[in-house]
């Protein structure tokens, strides 16, 4: 098996050796450059695996050579050895296509961690974005930033309507990056209640608080080496937010009842379907916890946004769920003319029904059950119910799905809208199958 080969460039003499020694013992062969001319000529003639690099070189800054190499040697990975404390710049390296960065002077064991993190990542990757259907240009410009971004350890903001897809492309960054093989914990920070939330974020020690009668790891924790997604962040109180920056900014967590802190080794992603800039403007959400998590912003596009997609994914969701009907031309029509405004959510829900309505094997207009409503958007038609006794559930049913709708899918703001608290909505949405 041939042994992996780094590029290491720095006019450090006793950096590069060092570097080399280091790489040697994981056995892993380096080349070295002493500057960028020589480091784009190697990455021109030799096929690397990895490259480290200095920010400050004798003709030029380590920055151009992050941007060039993301159109020149767009499949190695590079990380950025940088002056310590000099957050901003290292910030802008990642943001420009870097896959991580370490600081002088060198932590050794934190080099061996990046280094093993670039190794690892997947050649698969561009066949775990053939999850993100579609060929319009919106979703082609979405898989190209996956890819780049899934090399990264930046933190990710995942923005986007209700329903797009945010934590497919959550799970898409981390399957594709060299954390795949660490968990993917998913966290809706607006479903634990307030008084619950250092505890389930942070885990506590055993009578730290009445009813902790053990030892409970956190939901960070339980991220360590993988990732943690944050769901609707925008729905953190301002007191969570003040310890999850200090989490992102240390690496560290301490849980309830604790002394001392531990590391804390996940990859921060994040996602709302709100403004975050808005949030920050208005003082609902911390400016400096927003300049952290959003080091990177990938939007997903809402359905109305690539129509070129929808009878694509409509196949993929019927084929999905062992369904043998097929659309009619009516039906076409009808879903390439809505505006979804619940975006792929919507559209799976909506064929979910109809598959289940038609009385045959193929849907037409009339089984979506859309009609035009006095304004502009269109609204569910209310189903007849089967029989006396699933009346009531029938009815309390399409509310919840008439509520979802208006509310973009929001579960929060489809509870104000119905008169319940979520946990209510949650309760009868389970119960009533309608998720």
């Amino acid at each position: 098996m041939n042994q992996p080969l780094a590029l290491i460039i720095d006019d450090e003499p006793d950096i590069c050796e060092l570097l080399t020694l280091t790489l040697e013992r994981m056995h892993i062969r380096a080349e070295a450059a002493a500057d960028i001319k020589k480091g784009k000529a190697l990455l021109g003639s030799r096929r690397f695996d990895l490259c480290l690099t200095d920010m400050r070189l004798p003709d030029g800054d380590g920055l151009e050579l992050v941007d060039w190499m993301q159109s020149h040697a767009p499949d190695v990975p590079v990380a950025v050895i940088t002056a310590h404390g000099n957050v901003e710049t290292a910030v802008q390296a990642l943001k420009l296509g870097a896959f991580d960065f370490i600081s002088k002077p060198l932590d050794l064991q934190h080099l061996r961690n990046i280094v093993e993190n670039a190794l690892r990542v997947k050649a698969t990757r561009h066949e775990q974005q053939s999850r993100l259907l579609g060929n319009s240009l919106p979703m082609q410009d979405l898989r190209e930033m996956v890819d780049k971004v899934a090399r990264s350890q930046a933190p990710v903001h995942i923005s986007g309507e209700s329903g797009t897809g945010k934590e497919l492309v959550a799970r898409l960054i981390h399957d594709s990056g060299p954390r795949s093989d660490g968990p993917f914990v998913p966290v809706n920070c607006g479903a634990i209640p307030s008084e619950l939330m250092e505890s389930e974020f942070f885990g506590h020690r055993k009578g730290s608080f009445t009813g902790a009668v053990a030892d409970k790891a956190g939901l960070v924790q339980s991220a360590d080496g993988g990732t943690l997604f944050l769901d609707e962040i925008a729905d953190l109180p301002l007191a969570m937010q003040v310890k999850l920056l200090r989490v992102i900014q240390e690496k560290t967590v301490r849980p309830v009842g604790a002394s001392n802190e531990e590391p804390a080794n996940a990859r921060i992603l994040s996602a709302t379907h709100k403004s975050l800039s808005n949030l920050v403007a208005a003082g609902d959400f911390r400016e400096d916890l927003f300049y952290r998590i959003n080091v990177i912003e990938l939007h997903v596009p809402a359905l109305r946004d690539r129509s070129d997609d929808i009878l694509q994914l409509a196949e993929h969701i019927l084929g999905k769920h062992g369904s043998a009907a097929a659309l009619d031309d009516s039906a076409r029509s009808t879903i390439l003319s809505y505006p979804f405004p619940g975006n792929v959510r919507e559209l799976e829900n909506m064929l979910e029904r109809a598959v289940t309505l038609c009385a045959s094997g193929t849907i037409s207009e009339s089984d979506l059950h859309i009609r035009p409503s006095s304004g502009d958007k269109p609204e569910i038609t209310p189903q007849p119910a089967a029989d006396l006794s699933n009346q009531v559930e029938d009815v309390q049913r399409q509310a919840i799905l008439q509520a979802l709708e208006r509310a973009r899918y929001n579960k929060t703001a489809a509870a104000k809208l119905l008169g319940l608290s979520f946990r209510q909505l949650r309760y009868r949405i389970k119960k009533l199958g309608i998720e």
